[in-house]
């Protein structure tokens, strides 16, 4: 097996942010979270996954400090992973990984569930980048520039 090369160091944002959650088994148990799993057996048996990766995800994960582990909800002597307010942040990340989805990966037809609002039963808004002016920004309207 080669060993992934760590981009924990490099200069651009979106490689150190894949370097914490850059595998979909990651962002997969990043997402059963948010759906309210919180102990290694659900996430297992939600993923599928050998016990073996999933340790090493939910390590990794917890060393990132997106997850945590606390005290089991049940009062039991388990231990449950919860989200930490840093993985609490990658929600706005699968909101767009969804809805990038839900129009582009699935066939003609195929209806895929769909992100709600609890209160008022009504899908979510499509997620839109901005100006502080608010005008609507593209990829054309952007550039990365250094700090200065």
């Amino acid at each position: 097996m080669v060993k992934r090369t760590s981009l924990e160091n490099a200069d651009c944002p979106v490689a150190r942010s894949l370097d914490a959650i850059g595998d979909w088994w990651s962002l997969m148990i990043i997402r059963d979270a948010f759906l309210g799993m919180r102990r290694f057996g659900e996430f297992q048996k939600s993923l599928g996954l050998a016990k073996n990766i999933l340790t090493t995800r939910l390590r990794t994960l917890v060393g990132c400090g997106i997850l945590e582990l606390v005290p089991a909800s049940d009062g039991s002597a388990y231990r449950e992973y919860a989200l930490t307010q840093k993985g609490r942040d990658l929600f706005p990340i699968l909101v767009a990984l969804r809805q990038w989805g839900e129009t582009y990966a699935f066939a003609p037809g195929e209806v895929p569930n769909f992100l709600v609002d609890r209160k008022s039963g009504q899908p979510v808004q499509k997620l839109e980048v901005r100006a502080t002016s608010g005008r609507r920004l593209n990829s054309f309207d952007t550039e990365v520039r250094p700090r200065q």
